[in-house]
């Protein structure tokens, strides 16, 4: 069993990570010791194959590849200055229950209209502030020593633990280009292709470390509310060639050692507008991974395991539902876990399913306890339905 990412950073450590002038120093000091904590806690739990938690990435999934990244610049504006290319990743809910968002809630988003942290250079943020971020020369890889650090702390972490895989989450280029506001490309799929171009240096650096690639792909789902006057035709159009770009990051790359994971949003929200797995399943299928890895735990999406009654899965490919959730603090009973499991199981075969999480838990449900609970049951879980459908 695995999970999609993100684990809460130990207590001493997000202090750190929150902490004021000469916090950072101390925060990469403390960052061996974290990382092979949060391991420790993953094994415990049942996990076999871990991550760092991504404890050491500003920003989670999203805001990391800033600091792996040269060629843009960060420009701040103030309230009402600036206007996003396109309507978030909560567009579509957002026009259908305005009073909803009015009212503060539909919590958990990354974007940019959040007040920004300070600018590289120290200067605070103003409430209410926006910082957007803006392609202006060719784009480059600038992350090579980060990533053979995240790669070398997670080795040290995992040495010596029979059984325990490890792997390290990385973005997708359709998912930089949300927030990368394009003024040096001459279009949209040269800026694409370009920013592929870069994550391909962090993806081979992590496969040729021996690591499972977990790309995460949160927005080829979502960005379907990111526009909410297209069609569905226009955006699996849309859609497609953001897989191009994929594939072209991945390009040369072990297919064994490659996972994908989508998702629809970790914001809490309504979802209702959110588009069917089964609208977008045969272009995911397309990307060169041995693992695919989606939301099939929260009650939008837990009834499309359907889909497999209709869509084979491709020889020597693998799953990886999520069978516990990050849209509620209630801890998934492993009987439900195992009842989840199993039913994909009896749709694409016993030894092609793995127990997964919808999302990274980290930061979306209420307390580290919760998610270490989670992680628990989910092993009891696997456990179980192991004991029925090998029995």
């Amino acid at each position: 069993m695995s999970h999609a990412g993100a684990l809460p950073r130990p207590g001493d450590l997000q202090k750190l990570f929150d902490g004021g002038p000469g916090a950072a120093g101390q925060f990469q000091q403390a960052l061996p010791g974290a990382v092979a904590e949060v391991v420790d806690r993953q094994v415990s739990a049942g996990v076999d194959v871990v991550n760092d938690g991504e404890i050491s990435k500003r920003g989670l999934f999203i805001g990391y590849i800033r600091d792996r990244m040269g060629g843009f610049e960060e420009r701040r504006f103030t309230p009402g200055t600036y206007t996003p290319p396109n309507a978030g990743v909560q567009g579509r809910d957002r026009r259908d229950f305005p009073g909803f968002f009015a009212a503060g809630l539909g919590g958990f988003q990354f974007g940019a209209a959040v007040t920004p942290p300070p600018t590289a250079g120290g200067e605070p943020a103003r409430p209410g502030d926006t910082t957007a971020y803006f392609c202006t020369g060719p784009l480059t890889y600038t992350g090579r020593d980060r990533a053979q650090a995240d790669i070398g702390r997670l080795r040290a972490a995992v040495a010596g633990r029979e059984g325990v895989e490890a792997f390290l989450p990385a973005i997708t280029p359709g998912t930089v280009e949300h927030w990368l506001n394009n003024e040096f490309y001459p279009d949209t799929e040269t800026f694409l292709f370009a920013v592929a171009d870069v994550l391909h240096e962090e993806y081979k650096t992590i496969t040729d470390a021996g690591l499972i690639l977990q790309v995460d792909d949160p927005d080829l789902p979502d960005g379907w509310q990111m526009f909410p006057d297209m069609a569905v035709a226009d955006y699996r159009r849309y859609a497609a060639v953001r897989i191009e770009a994929l594939n072209h990051a991945l390009r040369g790359l072990p297919e064994d050692q490659i996972r994908l994971h989508i998702c629809w949003g970790s914001h809490h929200g309504p979802h209702r507008d959110d588009l069917p797995l089964r609208d977008l399943i045969d272009l995911v299928l397309t990307v060169p991974a041995s693992c695919y890895s989606f939301e099939a735990a929260n009650p939008r999406h837990e009834h499309e395991y359907t889909v497999w009654e209709d869509v084979p899965l491709p020889d020597g490919k693998m799953i990886m539902p999520g069978v516990v959730g990050h849209s509620t603090d209630i801890v998934e009973h492993p009987d439900l876990v195992a009842q989840r499991l199993v039913r994909f199981a009896n749709l694409v075969g016993r030894e092609n399913v793995i127990a997964g999480t919808d999302c990274g838990l980290g930061g979306r449900v209420g307390h580290p306890e919760i998610v270490w609970a989670k992680l628990t049951d989910l092993a009891a879980g696997a456990r179980i339905a192991s004991g029925q459908l090998w029995s």
